[in-house]
C-alpha cells in the first residue's frame, strides 16, 4: 500500500512529528498553567474534561520514544518547544529546568542520527498571557519574540530547521472566531486581531533568529481542500471564501505581502489600525513552507447569516475516526498551488499527514492497515507532484504516537505507535513496521 520509497529522490526526507502540550505531561517539570488548561477544565470544551496534565509521559520517556523514531528508519524529528515551560507567565523568568529538557532532547536527537526540526510554539500559550488578551494583544508579538530569543539562544546551535507557529489558522481562527479551540471565542473582531498578531508573531521570530545566525527557517500552515456542494456560481464563490479564510489567509501575507480580498470583505474593518504597515514584517522570506494536510470540506452558500455566509459538511467519500473525509488529491492540489502561484522557488514540505482511526490492541499487536492505506495514498500525491516538478522535499507522518488530541481528549488515535494511557506502554502498530521495513530497504538501497 506504500509506493516504493526508494524511487523518492535521494534527498527526500522522512520523518514523523509531535506536539508538546500533547505527549510531554504539562503538569510536571515546573511548566507553567496554559489557556488550554483553562478551556479544558471549562464544562463542555474537551471530551471529558480531559487535559494534557500527564498526555504520553514524555518529559520522563523521551529517550524511549527518540529510539522509537530512529528504530523506524526516519530522518527527521519535528518536535515543538512550550512556551508555558520554558517561560511559565510567558514573559521574563525563565524555567532553567524546562530549557534543560529540550537541551536534553535536541542533543538525544544527534546522538541518534535525528535531524531535530523544531516547532517554537503549538499552541500552549501561558494563561498568563491570556490574562492580558493573548493573540488579540497588540504587544504579543514582543514577547513570542523574546521568548524565541531565550529558546533559539540556547537550542539553536543544533536544530536542522525551526518554524516558529504551527498552523496559524488553528492559533487565530479555530479559536477565535469559531471557537472550537482554546481560548473559545466567537468573535469576528477578536479573530481578526488574533490573525494579525500571529503573522506579525511569525515575522518577528524569523527576524530574531536570523540576528541569531540562525538558518533553514520556515512557515508552517494546515490546508483544507474545498469543494462547492454544487455547479452554481453561490456555491463557488462560498468555497473560495472558505479557500480564503483557511488556505489563503496567511499564505497570501507571508508569501506575498496581502491580505486575500476575500478576507479583507469580512476582516478589514476589525484589523488593528495601521495593519498595512506590518506586512514588511510579516513577509520574511522563509528557506521552505511547510503543509499540514488531512481533508475535504463541502461547502454550501449560507446568505442568510453573515459573512462568510456558508456552511461546511462532510460528502460521501470514506472518512476517519474522526469523520474527516480522506481525500488524497487536495494535497496534490495544494503542492502544486504553493508551487505555481506562490513560493516558486520555495522548497516544500508534508510537515504534517496522518490519520486518526479507532484502532485497539488484540493479541499483543494493533492492525491497522487504514492509516498505512492513507500514507500510501498522500505519498502517491508527493510523487506525482515530484514528478511534475514540485521541489517537495520531504514527508512528516503524524503522529509518532497516540497523544492528547486537543477538544477531542484521548479517544482518537493519529499514531504510529499505540499508547495505553493507564501504563505510558508504547507498542509499535503495523503501519509503524510497514514504514519501517520500507525505509530500511530504501537505505539499502542508497548504500
Amino acid at each position: 500500500m506504500l509506493p516504493n520509497l526508494a524511487a523518492f529522490p535521494p534527498d527526500f526526507l522522512f520523518g514523523t512529528a509531535t506536539s508538546s502540550y500533547q505527549i510531554e505531561g504539562h503538569a510536571a517539570g515546573g511548566a507553567g498553567r496554559t489557556h488550554w488548561d483553562d478551556f479544558a477544565e471549562t464544562p463542555g470544551n474537551v471530551t471529558r474534561a480531559e487535559t494534557g496534565a500527564r498526555a504520553c509521559d514524555h518529559l520522563n520517556r523521551w529517550e524511549e520514544d527518540l529510539d522509537l523514531v530512529a528504530a523506524a528508519g526516519f530522518d527527521v524529528y519535528r518536535f515543538s518547544t512550550s512556551w508555558a515551560r520554558i517561560m511559565p507567565e510567558g514573559r521574563g523568568k525563565v524555567n532553567a529546568e524546562g530549557l534543560d529538557f529540550y537541551d536534553r532532547l535536541v542533543d538525544g536527537m544527534l546522538e541518534r542520527g535525528l535531524k531535530p526540526a523544531a516547532t517554537l510554539y503549538h499552541w500552549e500559550l501561558p494563561s498568563a498571557l491570556a490574562d492580558l488578551g493573548g493573540w488579540r494583544n497588540p504587544d504579543i508579538p514582543n514577547w513570542f519574540a523574546e521568548f524565541t530569543e531565550v529558546t533559539m539562544s540556547r537550542l539553536g546551535d543544533r536544530v536542522w530547521s525551526t518554524a516558529p507557529i504551527n498552523e496559524p489558522w488553528c492559533v487565530a481562527w479555530l479559536s477565535h472566531f469559531l471557537g472550537h479551540h482554546a481560548p473559545g471565542l466567537r468573535d469576528i473582531r477578536a479573530a481578526a486581531r488574533a490573525v494579525h498578531h500571529v503573522l506579525l508573531a511569525q515575522g518577528r521570530s524569523l527576524d530574531v533568529m536570523r540576528n541569531l545566525g540562525l538558518q533553514n527557517l520556515g512557515a508552517v500552515c494546515n490546508f483544507e481542500y474545498a469543494q462547492p456542494s454544487d455547479d452554481s456560481a453561490a456555491a463557488a464563490q462560498a468555497a473560495a471564501r472558505y479557500d480564503a479564510t483557511y488556505n489563503r489567509m496567511f499564505l497570501g501575507p507571508l508569501t506575498q505581502g496581502a491580505y486575500p480580498a476575500e478576507v479583507l470583505e469580512g476582516l478589514e474593518q476589525h484589523l488593528p489600525k495601521g495593519w498595512e504597515a506590518d506586512m514588511k514584517t510579516i513577509q520574511q522570506p522563509t528557506d521552505w513552507i511547510g503543509i499540514n494536510y488531512y481533508t475535504r470540506k463541502i461547502i454550501h452558500p449560507d446568505p442568510n447569516t453573515p459573512w462568510p455566509a456558508l456552511r461546511e459538511t462532510h460528502g460521501p467519500l470514506p472518512a476517519t475516526q474522526l469523520g474527516w473525509e480522506i481525500y488524497p488529491e487536495g494535497l496534490g492540489h495544494f503542492l502544486t498551488m504553493i508551487h505555481e502561484d506562490y513560493a516558486p522557488d520555495t522548497p516544500i514540505y508534508v510537515t504534517e499527514n496522518g490519520m486518526a482511526w479507532d484502532d485497539h490492541l488484540a493479541n499483543g499487536t494493533v492492525h491497522d492497515p487504514e492509516r498505512l492505506a492513507y500514507i500510501g495514498s498522500h505519498l502517491a500525491q508527493v510523487e506525482t507532484a515530484i514528478a511534475k516538478g514540485v521541489p517537495v522535499k520531504g514527508y512528516f507522518v503524524w503522529s509518532l504516537m497516540d497523544n492528547y488530541e486537543w477538544a477531542f481528549g484521548y479517544a482518537p488515535r493519529f499514531g504510529l505507535v499505540h499508547v495505553d494511557f493507564d501504563t505510558m506502554d508504547r507498542l509499535p502498530k503495523s503501519s509503524y513496521k510497514a514504514l519501517q521495513q520500507a525505509l530500511t530497504e530504501r537505505r539499502a538501497k542508497a548504500t
